[in-house]
């Protein structure tokens, strides 16, 4: 195969991974979060080693661990974005800002990058112009998404009544009972809410490859894989730091939904196989087609999982504005591709 063949194939194999990834924690109840992202990140630490050893374990790039900080921090706001506004539309939104923002990054040389030059700079403008109009329209789709509990958690019908409800700890032992912030907001804050955390989870995203970035423009390794397990370091370290301050917080009274667990390792697994293949298709494929690539292509995959499996998206009217939205990021993403491509 091809060094572009590969490069497609792995940008493929990140689209359905990334937009799929939440999928097995879905219809489980996580709760704030903090505990499943704990879960999560130990699963991609774990990848990121066997990247390491696979790799010869080449010298560790302590600021490399900074784009794991950032990820991290923006994929905090993962689960109350899903409790409200839903994985699929969540997930378009936040990736469409997640284009934006990479592309900033390279069409300005943000963060001490080295600025791309392309070929045709006004088409390069109207792609970015398209995608911020992509942003308007998903915004005008409403999700059905619902919350989980023990009676409705159709993925984890073979549980008992027990295991689908938090562990509380208080001061006469164990107690089953439990409920998250988003609960407690009403439908117009939480579609408010949903979509502005989406942004800014978007704006995180985009820049959570710039310190790698940073250090093969300044004589670094050009071989992304290297950056792997120190990028992978800063998301776990991070995490863990997230989940101890929400520890201290709860007064060592942290909501914890055992369930969560496993499909938690499986979304980490498959977050962790979508980043890896990114790296490579980076390498493979010039960077203007892999990232529009993968920040937009998982967004359609969410969407179907959304349509057809979770119902979160339903009617002639809501599946109209979808389609129309993704017609826009598909033109936000040929004409910023064209403008690099196209002499």
């Amino acid at each position: 195969m091809s060094e572009a063949g590969i490069g497609f194939l792995c940008a493929g194999i990140a689209v359905v991974a990334f937009g799929s990834n939440f999928v097995p924690v879905k219809k489980y109840e996580a709760g704030d979060g903090l505990f499943f992202q704990w879960i999560m990140c130990t699963a991609i630490w774990i990848s990121g080693f066997i990247v390491n050893a696979a790799q010869g374990f080449p010298p560790f790039q302590p600021l490399a661990m900074l784009g794991g900080f950032l990820w991290c921090t923006g994929n905090i706001c993962v689960v109350p974005i899903v409790k409200m506004i839903g994985l699929s539309i969540g997930l378009l939104i936040w990736g469409t800002s997640n284009l934006m923002m990479g592309w900033s990054s390279g069409t300005f040389g943000l963060f001490g990058l080295t600025k791309e030059a392309v070929p045709i700079p006004w088409l390069n403008y109207l792609g970015f112009m398209m995608a911020i109009v992509s942003i308007i329209i998903y915004i005008f789709v409403k999700s059905e998404a619902t919350p989980v509990n023990s009676n409705t958690n159709r993925g984890s019908a073979h549980l008992d009544i027990d295991e689908k409800k938090p562990l509380i700890n208080n001061d006469s032992g164990i107690s089953n009972a439990g409920s998250s912030w988003v609960d407690m907001l009403s439908p117009t804050q939480k579609r408010v809410l949903g979509i502005v955390l989406s942004i800014v989870s978007g704006i995180f995203y985009g820049v959570n490859f710039d310190p790698p970035t940073y250090l093969m423009d300044h004589g670094g390794s050009q071989n992304g894989l290297d950056y792997v397990f120190s990028h992978f370091c800063g998301i776990y370290l991070t995490s863990t730091a997230y989940f101890l301050i929400y520890c201290i917080a709860k007064k060592s009274k942290p909501v914890l939904y055992p369930e969560i667990v496993l499909p938690g390792i499986l979304s980490g697994f498959l977050w962790a196989a979508a980043d890896i293949s990114w790296f490579v298709a980076n390498a493979k494929l010039e960077l203007v087609v892999a990232f529009p690539i993968i920040t937009t292509g998982p967004g359609v995959v969410a969407s179907l999982w959304g349509i057809f499996v979770f119902g979160e998206i339903r009617g002639k009217r809501n599946i109209a504005i979808l389609l129309c939205a993704f017609a826009a990021t598909f033109t936000a993403v040929t004409l910023i591709t064209l403008s690099k491509v196209l002499k």
